[in-house]
């Protein structure tokens, strides 16, 4: 009997993301890598260049069996796959399809602060040590500053952070 795939998101060193995605792919593992067009910051171009939607992650298919976690985590640049203390945890089907029609879709991805966010608003962090995880928008701080909301194993925590770093989510994502 085959045991279930699922899949889970894997943290990577900083940059790595490409490196650790072709890795994996090489191992005949499904993994998904997601993008998004966005302007150069550099100032001397003015180019739209491809980045990781999600800074530092990618998401890959395997069982929870520890052999097939260990063969992931082998990966040069690997970090380490999300969860708690009980092991990794899989992120629904349904999120990954969602985000593999929204980076396939032949149209830009907005992020960032060019949405105005209101409380209550489902929201992910893009960038920094909380990154990839979503919660709910609390309140503007002022200075580009504001308050999101996060369940963390249950419990609620209030977490500060700069604007640039927050996205809304659509309210049609699961």
């Amino acid at each position: 009997m085959n045991k279930p795939l699922n899949w889970f998101a894997l943290l990577t060193r900083s940059n790595f993301e490409q490196t650790v995605y072709n890795a994996v792919a090489g191992k005949k593992i499904d993994v998904f890598l997601p993008r998004m067009r966005k302007k150069s910051k550099r100032k001397d171009r003015n180019l739209m260049i491809e980045t990781p939607l999600f800074p530092g992650y990618l998401f890959v298919r395997a069982t929870l069996e520890a052999s097939d976690q260990l063969n992931i985590l082998k990966t040069m640049g690997a970090v380490r796959l999300l969860g708690n203390n009980q092991g990794p945890v899989p992120i629904p089907d349904s999120q990954i399809e969602s985000l593999q029609l929204m980076t396939n879709a032949d149209m830009d991805l907005i992020t960032g602060s060019s949405i105005t966010l209101e409380k209550g608003d489902p929201v992910m962090i893009l960038e920094g040590p909380m990154s990839g995880l979503k919660g709910e928008f609390i309140r503007h701080k002022g200075k580009g500053r504001v308050i999101i909301k996060i369940d963390l194993l249950g419990q609620y925590a209030g977490v500060e952070m700069n604007s640039k770093n927050v996205e809304k989510l659509s309210d049609f994502l699961p």
